[in-house]
């Protein structure tokens, strides 16, 4: 089959569109035909090489993928040959006390598809039968491939950790990312007014045409400063935060006092500075948040597969292109998510 490797951690360049070898099912595993998989910011870490996310080299990277079972293990019960599926990006023991309270995200041996194992940047790919998921007949697999991670991620930090509520003010922070334009989704859904602050004039009418009541161009506002405009000195009661030490102390200073800050990323730096007396004063919350449950990505497939939730897809393009696909995600010239079809 053909697949986007890398051999050793590095640049784009690592990145080879090259044959390697087709996947089988093993007992409990089901084998898909990749029709569709989008790339994340963890695809680009995984290739330079960190500590958190050790790979066995040639590594195929890929968390959110969708297409059709083609193998079926011979203890696999639950999916057919046929089937379309999306696969979900986070597997765990499902045996632990973790898993068996429903907190499957922290168990210990929890790894991301792609990420602790070969994932679906190639024609085919193998993962366990109990991260396969149907996907309802209303989705396409391109939509299917653009919601896993990134709706699930900002649903477990809105509705699982914040708590969001109808008729508060949320502020979504770097709005034209995947999680931003999810959590823009999200929060106008749940009755939120939502502010989101991206990078240029163009995102930010993109903000406000997926369902923003406000948008902020963070290269020419203060986002504090509009901030306080727009609420009339109050201030938001949640932010959703992932850039890290870029954004992180506008974020803390756009809060509301007993305001919540919820972060799940990183993608600037992994070191920020607080003023303790800031949470102190103002009983400011910052929680941080690791991907979700299976039982959010269970509700969040169907809120997505009835409607009510749409994946925000920036482009579609042949697996081939993903080293091009990468460098407008380095430059952050999108909006959505990036999806790639082999």
């Amino acid at each position: 089959m053909k697949a986007v490797r890398f051999h050793r951690h590095g640049d784009l360049a690592e990145w080879v569109y090259e044959d390697a070898p087709r996947p089988t099912a093993g007992a409990d595993e089901v084998v898909v035909a990749v029709a569709a998989v989008a790339l994340n910011h963890l695809d680009l870490w995984v290739r330079q090489g960190i500590p958190a996310y050790p790979v066995s080299l040639p590594h195929i990277g890929g968390a959110d993928v969708s297409g059709t079972v083609t193998e079926v293990g011979p203890d696999v019960s639950t999916v057919s040959v046929g089937d379309r599926v999306v696969i979900a990006p986070g597997i765990s023991c499902g045996r632990c006390p973790r898993c068996r309270a429903g907190r499957d995200n922290l168990c210990d041996t929890y790894r991301i598809f792609g990420a602790g194992c070969p994932g679906g940047f190639s024609e085919y790919t193998v993962a366990p039968a109990a991260n396969i998921f149907p996907i309802p007949a209303t989705l396409s697999f391109e939509a299917a491939a653009a919601f896993p991670l990134t709706f699930l991620t900002a649903w477990h930090m809105l509705i699982g950790r914040a708590h969001l509520s109808r008729g508060q003010d949320l502020l979504v922070m770097a709005g034209g990312s995947g999680i931003g334009s999810a959590a823009i989704r999200i929060g106008k859904w749940m009755g939120a007014r939502v502010i989101a602050a991206a990078g240029g004039a163009w995102k930010q009418k993109r903000c406000l045409e997926i369902g923003a009541d406000i948008a902020i161009d963070n290269t020419r506002e203060n986002v504090v400063t509009r901030v306080g405009e727009v609420t009339g000195g109050r201030g938001v009661d949640v932010v959703v935060e992932h850039t890290g030490p870029v954004t992180f102390s506008k974020s803390l200073h756009a809060l509301t006092d007993g305001g919540t800050l919820v972060t799940c990323g990183a993608t600037t730096g992994p070191t920020v500075e607080v003023d303790l007396r800031l949470l102190f004063s103002r009983e400011i919350s910052i929680l941080g948040a690791r991907m979700g449950t299976r039982a959010e990505l269970e509700e969040v497939l169907r809120w997505v597969g009835d409607g009510h939730l749409a994946p925000v897809i920036d482009s579609v393009s042949p697996l081939s292109k993903l080293r091009a696909a990468a460098e407008r995600m380095v430059a952050r010239d999108f909006f959505g998510k990036i999806v790639l079809s082999p």
